[in-house]
């Protein structure tokens, strides 16, 4: 792929703030963006440009009809050569490819991805933070450009990559957050979009995070959409309990994210011999485990917030603790391994660190 590059001015570029403890969550943005367009059958034109607004028209597709599907990844600094790596990103370019084909849109190839990302963070290299807990995020997206009206698939997409140096998701830091499980409204449901990685997915879920918010909470425990019982995910994360010494996830049926960090918690965790099984729990096993003490431990994991320990689930106005709002320690132990391999700081023996040349 013959990129075209024009940079900035170098006079003119942002940094990274001094304190990197500031980062917060996509708020700061770097110096270029990777833009490539999908027109008359074929990807052409890619570029790395400065940082700007897109142009649509006011009739584009993907504004009245939802094409749209995006990633979630990260680059991390090395702590032990001080280079940059990226974290298993031929699993988010295939799911790209899989979200893609869910909403009838033109599949990115997988080798132009994984080479967009090696060139625009080569070049944004100096935008990777360097303490423990931040990380350049990677955000790439695909949409409708078509100008059309009248439900249908478009013939033009625009895949762009942009990014940001972040902090952690969660203001607690890696610390138990409490969790408001949603017993009415739905995220998806079989033969729906669960799978695919598309902004429908998570704007629907809007009303139930501002109840979850104002119940105090840091996000949405989902229930399936059949018997509002067992359950699904956790905001934009995929969820884990340990009970009875055993780790379990909801599994991998259409409804639910096939998420990256998902994969390499159950890959870290049975190399762990801990025992595995990929099986919904309902609400009420999760509550009677609490109660009778089995529930040792609940964790969410996803690109954003990493792993994330949960301490409390509210439920139909009742609140429940979990470890008595404390880290437990599988969840320490798979949070030290899986960080200690993304920030180089033990040895990666998957291979799952893709250096930035």
């Amino acid at each position: 792929m013959n990129v075209e590059i024009t940079l900035k001015d170098d006079s003119k570029r942002g940094t990274l703030p001094k304190d990197e403890n500031t980062l917060g969550f996509g708020r700061i943005f770097t110096d270029h963006m990777f833009i490539h367009e999908f027109k008359e059958g074929m990807w052409q034109n890619p570029k790395i440009e400065p940082y700007r607004n897109l142009s649509l028209s006011p009739a584009a597709l993907v504004l009245h009809y939802a094409q749209e599907i995006f990633e979630g990844m990260k680059a991390f600094h090395q702590q032990n050569n001080k280079g940059v790596s990226l974290f298993r990103p031929e699993l988010n370019a295939q799911r790209m490819v899989d979200s893609a084909i869910r909403m009838d849109m033109a599949p990115y190839p997988i080798d132009y991805f994984l080479e967009a990302l090696q060139k625009l963070v080569g070049i944004e290299r100096k935008w990777v933070p360097s303490l423990v807990g931040t990380s350049l995020y990677i955000r790439p997206t695909m949409i409708a450009s078509q100008e059309a009206l009248g439900l249908k698939s478009s013939k033009e997409y625009l895949f762009y990559v942009i990014l940001t140096p972040v902090g952690p998701y969660f203001s607690e830091g890696f610390k138990p957050i409490k969790i408001f499980v949603e017993p009415f409204f739905v995220r998806a449901v079989l033969g729906g979009t669960g799978e695919a990685k598309t902004g429908g997915n998570y704007s629907s879920s809007l009303l139930a995070l501002k109840k979850a918010f104002d119940a105090g909470c840091s996000q949405v425990m989902w229930l399936d959409a059949i018997e509002h019982k067992y359950i699904e995910e956790v905001g934009t994360m995929n969820q884990f309990f340990v009970l009875d010494e055993v780790i379990y996830t909801a599994p991998l049926t259409g409804t639910v994210l096939r998420g990256v960090t998902r994969e390499s918690v159950i890959q870290l965790a049975k190399d762990q011999g801990y025992k595995v099984k990929e099986e919904a729990l309902s609400i009420d096993q999760v509550i009677e485990g609490i109660h009778s003490g089995n529930l040792s431990e609940a964790f969410g994991a996803g690109t954003a917030a990493s792993i994330a320990p949960v301490g409390e689930l509210f439920y139909k106005d009742k609140k429940y603790h979990i470890n008595s709002l404390n880290v437990g320690p599988i969840t320490q132990k798979l949070y030290d391994l899986l960080t200690g391999i993304q920030y180089g700081r033990i040895q990666d023996p998957y291979g799952w660190n893709v250096p930035i040349k």
